[in-house]
């Protein structure tokens, strides 16, 4: 069974930066690699609903990325590591969240940012944009 962890969230002032990774462990039993998934980045802030924040196909070749992050944040995979990072700059405090990973295999890439599209779900880490 396909295991993520997130690492990488804190408290930071608005402008700062933050690198975000998703590292995926378990594969051995299931015959897959990473590469056989694609990887969401997703967000979900007290109140609101879990929204997606970037996403990366099996291949690494597309991406796409939420319009309030466009230009600030990317989303990278390492298949070889076996880590997805998404790279966070000029934090600003809307930004504020717990950040969560997540794997699908097979999905469309006009749907990777639907968080409905992904089975496997990591814990979360927290980021925290504040002066």
């Amino acid at each position: 069974q396909l295991q993520l962890v997130e690492s990488g969230g804190g408290l930071v002032q608005p402008g700062e930066s933050l690198r975000l990774s998703c590292a995926a462990s378990g594969f051995a039993a299931s015959g897959f690699t990473l590469d056989d998934y694609f990887i969401g980045w997703f967000r979900q802030a007290p109140g609101k609903e879990r929204e997606g924040v970037a996403c990366i196909s099996d291949s690494g070749r597309s991406t796409d990325s939420a319009d309030s992050v466009k230009g600030r944040f990317t989303i990278s995979r390492d298949n070889a590591k076996n880590t997805v990072y998404l790279q966070m700059n000029s934090l600003k405090p809307d930004d504020t969240a717990n950040y969560y990973c997540a794997a699908a295999r097979q999905i469309r890439f006009r749907l990777c940012m639907l968080p409905d599209q992904y089975g496997i779900w990591g814990q979360g880490t927290q980021v925290t944009v504040s002066s």
